[in-house]
């Protein structure tokens, strides 16, 4: 211990870089010589192995150390875009960066230069040989270090004296997005900024790569130098779709849309994104997020998979209510784009209105055939009797105005009365004219003019 801590003094100390290289250098290896002399000793039953784990011990990693816009409690970035990993190596950064002098390029340099998400940025086993005394410029021939930190086993789990060159399999597999660590290195974009506070960590396990929500900090800000032309379409990080399955994203093929297929899984998004998570609820909440904004929904889907469901042909029967065939005409009127979103007036609309006969282009047989309306003789000539549209307008107008407006009304029932046995004024009107005039004038202004000499008995 007294030997360790000159040493450490001695490091502090130093003024020349390769001094104090080499100081650090000789202070790990006395603490691991240190290490394996009293583990050989009488090794304690609790002794905490680090480099195995983010925490010693496997404790959860607070989220404060954790990459930008990870929750709480988080779980993980996207397994559909990082598959997840294998990492067989025991490796402690917080030591590396904090005690031994190591920066992030120090292992990661290949970063500051690459510009695809494919690129292999984990260290060679080049990288260590400058510390481990270890030599892997042969991978077939691989030659340990003379002292215990340059032992195979040192570094790879589960590895036994004689196994040579068989080391256990580390998997990273490669992520499903568009990244340019060049391109975010050059606008001083820090590590930490995406990757957490990895130097407080030991084993950097998949934890630590970024999550959507931190990547919007940037991209959603206004035009401005930080953000640069990366704005926040989904595109932009997103790996696009190709019709044949073939050729590059983004070339002659590339169908515009997002790829959401990956060996990894489907990618969908998360409820925190205008709350557009494919839970079972899905089915009730999407009509508000594609009523809001659709072109969100075209950043996957193609029209004919919303015309699957909704082509007025098959469809849930959750879509209208069951009564919607009488009641459907007051929303057409009222909001004709939201119909239009899913049917066509001139193919879906009119063809149906032709064939029950509630329009003048249908033929003269489904016109007169009375399937919507009773005869003429029962629904508007006198006398009037049960089924007469006067019967049915008291009963229910609802239902007549569902297709009729006002006008129609008027244009028979006018002033005047065409033929002067239409009058909309029942006997004895006159008497008590004033008190409707009264209570509300709009139905009278429908026939009368303002001024009107007939209304003056009213006034």
């Amino acid at each position: 211990m007294t030997m360790m801590r000159a040493l450490y003094i001695q490091t502090k100390r130093a003024s020349s870089f390769q001094t104090k290289l080499v100081l650090k250098w000789l202070l790990l290896l006395a603490i691991v010589l240190a290490g394996s002399i009293a583990a050989a000793a009488d090794p304690p039953k609790d002794e905490v192995i680090h480099g195995l784990t983010p925490l010693p011990g496997d404790a959860e990693v607070p989220t404060k150390l954790l990459p930008p816009g990870s929750f709480d409690p988080d779980n993980g970035p996207s397994d559909v875009i990082f598959p997840q990993q294998n990492i067989t190596l025991r490796f402690n950064h917080k030591f590396h960066l904090k005690e031994a002098g190591a920066t992030c390029k120090t292992c990661h340099g290949a970063a500051l230069t690459s510009q695809s998400s494919q690129d292999v940025l984990i260290p060679k086993g080049t990288t260590c040989d400058a510390c481990h005394d270890s030599d892997h410029s042969n991978p077939a021939d691989v030659k340990p270090g003379g002292d215990a930190m340059g032992k195979c086993g040192f570094c790879h789990q589960g590895y036994k004296e004689g196994d040579g060159n068989a080391v256990a399999a580390l998997v990273m597999p490669r992520a499903n997005m568009v990244f340019n660590h060049q391109k975010h290195i050059a606008k001083n974009i820090g590590c930490g900024q995406c990757h957490g506070a990895v130097e407080e960590l030991e084993l950097a396990t998949r934890d630590q790569l970024p999550r959507m929500r931190g990547c919007f900090k940037c991209h959603e800000m206004p035009d401005s130098a930080a953000r640069g032309t990366a704005k926040s379409d989904c595109t932009t990080c997103h790996l696009r779709s190709n019709p044949k399955e073939s050729g590059i994203a983004g070339g002659p093929l590339d169908s515009g849309r997002i790829r959401t297929l990956f060996a990894s899984g489907e990618l969908k998004p998360p409820r925190w994104l205008h709350n557009a998570a494919h839970t079972p609820d899905w089915i009730e909440r999407h009509k508000l997020v594609a009523g809001a904004d659709s072109e969100f929904c075209a950043n996957c889907h193609k029209e004919d998979f919303c015309v699957g469901c909704h082509d007025g042909r098959v469809r849930p029967r959750s879509i209208h209510p069951n009564d919607y065939i009488d009641m459907h005409p007051i929303d057409a009127r009222q909001d004709a784009m939201k119909c239009q979103s899913c049917h066509r007036e001139q193919s879906f609309c009119l063809g149906c209105h032709q064939r029950v006969g509630v329009s003048m282009s249908g033929p003269p047989g489904a016109r007169d055939s009375g399937r919507f309306h009773p005869p003429k003789s029962i629904w508007s000539d006198a006398p009037r009797q049960p089924g007469h549209h006067s019967f049915e307008a008291e009963r229910n107008l609802n239902a007549c105005v569902s297709c009729h407006t006002e006008r129609d009304c008027v244009t028979c029932h006018g002033g005047q009365g065409i033929g002067g046995g239409f009058s909309p004024h029942p006997a004895g009107f006159a008497g008590g004219c004033s008190t409707q005039m009264r209570r509300n004038p709009r139905p009278c202004l429908v026939c009368h003019e303002p001024g009107a000499a007939v209304l003056s008995q009213c006034r």
